[in-house]
Parts: C-alpha cells; sequence; structure tokens
C-alpha cells in the first residue's frame, strides 16, 4: 500500500518561506480548521484571525505554516520555525519539474524562463548544467529563500 508524503522544512519564516514554494509549485495555503473561506478570502489572513480568536500570543503566530496541492495529488509541505540556521548543504532537495517532455535547447529555453521567475519570487540562482546525454537533460541548480537547494528539471 503507498503512503501520502509531508515533506517539513526548517525555516526562519515559515509564513513567507511556505508563500515563496506556494508561488513555485502552484499550491494553495488551506484554510484553519472549520473556517469556510470564500473564494477570494486570503487564507494566511483567516489564519491569523484563527490564531487570535483561540488565543495563540502574536509572537507564536508564524511558527507553522503549510501548502497544498489544490488537485490533492502532490505531498504537503510543512514549515515549522527553528532558531538556528541552515549550517551545510541539504541532504534532500526537490527537483521541480518545469520543463516535462522538452529536450535540448528548447528545454534549457524553458529551464531559463521558470527560473527568472523564481528569482523574481526570492530564488538565487546558483548554477546551470548543461544537457549531457544520455544521462542528462540538463538542469539549474537554486535557493530558495532560506538557502534550501533545489533544482528546475
Amino acid at each position: 500500500m503507498s503512503r501520502h508524503l509531508q515533506i517539513t522544512f526548517d525555516a526562519h519564516d515559515p509564513q513567507a518561506l511556505s508563500a515563496f514554494w506556494r508561488d513555485v509549485l502552484g499550491y494553495v495555503h488551506p484554510g484553519p480548521p472549520g473556517v469556510d473561506l470564500p473564494e477570494d478570502a486570503d487564507p494566511l489572513a483567516a489564519w491569523d484571525d484563527f490564531l487570535a480568536r483561540v488565543g495563540v500570543p502574536e509572537e507564536e503566530r508564524n511558527t507553522r505554516s503549510a501548502i497544498e496541492d489544490p488537485d490533492g495529488y502532490g505531498p504537503r509541505l510543512f514549515f515549522q520555525q527553528v532558531p538556528e540556521g541552515k549550517a551545510a548543504k541539504n541532504r534532500v532537495h526537490l527537483d521541480v519539474r518545469a520543463a516535462p517532455g522538452l529536450q535540448g535547447e528548447e528545454r534549457m529555453a524553458a529551464l531559463e524562463a521558470e527560473c527568472d521567475r523564481l528569482v523574481a519570487l526570492g530564488a538565487t540562482r546558483v548554477r546551470r548544467h548543461e544537457p549531457a546525454p544520455p544521462m542528462s537533460a540538463g538542469f539549474i541548480v537554486m535557493t530558495d529563500p532560506e538557502g534550501n537547494e533545489f533544482c528546475l528539471d
């Protein structure tokens, strides 16, 4: 039997990092438990209202955040606040499939366009790896706003 997967990120600013990954992946922030949000409602504002209503002190309201695939297929991403900074290269990283089915120059152009979009969202470009068939179709290494490495693949 297969299992559902949640990927957890340690973060200094869970809300900001979850918003970055929401925009990268086309995910959504779920609403608070028991709250029906209108379609145009801001789920992060709804969470802030909910946490205030249940008595969570303001300084503790950005200790966690989550995003989910609106279609229900991809893993849930959970972001938890930690006091320490990232000390070394992460041992697990995400590969964001930004050019499925494309090859050669067309693939690399699609990856470059996505790289530009993500840099505008706060990512950092690290390096580009050219296609090296048959083992690699080419990819771009990047980091998110808190320094977690990922690849556009």
